[in-house]
């Protein structure tokens, strides 16, 4: 599963994540997104894969969703590396 991310320094707030991708992406009141952060599933992935490829400033990301929640550190590296 994966889950949208936006980038907020790029976005501009044009709103068209959200007109191809209402399941997903809601705007505030200046017109920026606000990302449902729950994991996309199969269902809505292709939309989601749509509306990531048109933002005009490339400001959305699908990113693989980690499971296991615990900032990535040299210690949790380490630790899954040892086995």
């Amino acid at each position: 599963m994966a889950r949208i991310v936006v980038d907020r320094i790029r976005c501009d707030g044009r709103g068209l994540c959200a007109e191809l991708l209402p399941e997903r992406i809601t705007l505030d009141e200046w017109g920026y997104p606000l990302v449902d952060a729950t994991p996309v599933d199969a269902a809505v992935e292709a939309y989601a894969l749509t509306a990531v490829s048109q933002c005009p400033r490339l400001a959305l990301a699908l990113v693989p969703d980690r499971v296991d929640r615990r900032p990535v550190t040299t210690t949790t590296i380490g630790s899954r590396t040892r086995g």
